[in-house]
């Protein structure tokens, strides 16, 4: 058990040295589990690995590039045999280039599907390998609003994310099929103030930004945490997640002509860019970047929003019945006169 009461887990964390995974691994640590760290950079490696343990729990440094299946499976392995049966494995390692697709080059798209899209993939079939055989255990997608509505300037991002989508809505099929327990979820997230604007390459004029509003990273941690422990086959994290995905689905054409014009500023802040500055698409930049990016004065918990998905059932619920007694209260004395 852990410190909370809650039983101890095992969980694996991709791209855990920053961003999401940083603010993962802490939240899963603070519930008393022990965490798998796989990211390619060793300074945020290893200050995830002490942000763990400073909460009391366990923590295993995995310096891993999972574009490398036999590096994933292998760091796989570790956890195994140091910390235990691996119950929870999150994917959500990411790379993106900002940059219009008449000046994309073909290895940029390589580089981002095979981190973005076939990290997950063989992040998947490590975790599926172990999982199977016990029966159990839960897979974790972190998805994005952009996996269903892409946007300019982030094609290669988009495209990966897309695929995502794809290859999980197979996996879920299958696992139906077998009638296994293993389960997965997707989690979609909002725009977040991560440190990825400040290391993504880029080849725009100004420095770049997640589109407003923007979410802090703990917020994502957090409904990945709940996606954890609940079986549930989406979660959308806050309203812009709804409206895009939804508007999607509805009027992909407004969206598309929407994002032509609005599209290129929303991403993009006041200030020049320099052309010169380092980026992490072929190699991880030194230092410990943390949780969050340059956004903090932007940024908001929002965590009322996140409230609205993990209670989705409930709200539902409540308004129906308001509906119903509001309609009650319109029709009832109708009745009484008849």
């Amino acid at each position: 058990m852990s410190s909370n009461g809650n039983r101890r887990r095992v969980v694996v964390i991709t791209g855990a040295s920053a961003g999401v995974g940083r603010a993962t691994a802490r939240a899963f640590a603070d519930r008393g589990d022990a965490v798998g760290l796989i990211a390619r950079g060793l300074d945020g490696l290893q200050a995830a690995r002490e942000d763990v343990e400073r909460r009391g729990a366990q923590a295993l440094a995995l310096p891993c590039d999972v574009a490398d299946a036999d590096a994933v499976e292998e760091a796989a392995g570790r956890v195994e045999r140091e910390l235990g049966p691996i119950d929870v494995w999150v994917n959500n390692a990411m790379l993106s280039v900002f940059s219009p697709i008449k000046e994309m080059k073909a290895e940029e798209y390589r580089r981002v599907t095979e981190v973005t899209y076939l990290g997950f993939v063989h992040g998947t079939l490590s975790a599926l390998r172990r999982m199977l055989p016990r029966d159990r255990g839960k897979i974790i997608q972190v998805g994005s609003a952009l996996a269903y509505r892409g946007i300019p300037l982030q094609s290669a991002y988009c495209g990966a994310k897309h695929a995502i989508q794809g290859f999980t809505d197979s996996l879920r099929a299958e696992l139906i099929h077998d009638g296994s327990r293993v389960s997965v979820t997707s989690v979609h997230m909002p725009a977040l103030n991560t440190p990825q604007f400040d290391w993504v390459k880029s080849r725009l004029p100004r420095q770049g930004q997640p589109v407003p509003p923007i979410f802090q990273p703990e917020t994502a941690a957090e409904a990945i945490v709940w996606a954890s422990g609940h079986d549930r086959r989406e979660l959308f994290v806050g309203l812009p997640t709804y409206k895009a995905i939804l508007g999607n689905k509805l009027v992909p054409g407004l969206g598309d002509w929407y994002l032509g014009k609005t599209g290129y500023d929303s991403q993009m802040r006041d200030e020049p860019a320099d052309p010169d500055r380092p980026h992490n698409l072929w190699q991880p930049l030194p230092g410990d970047r943390g949780a969050h990016g340059s956004f903090d004065d932007r940024a908001r918990p929002r965590r009322w929003q996140l409230r609205l998905s993990t209670h989705r059932n409930a709200i539902l619920g409540g308004l129906a019945l308001a509906g119903l007694i509001a309609a009650g209260a319109a029709f009832g004395p109708r009745s009484a006169i008849r």
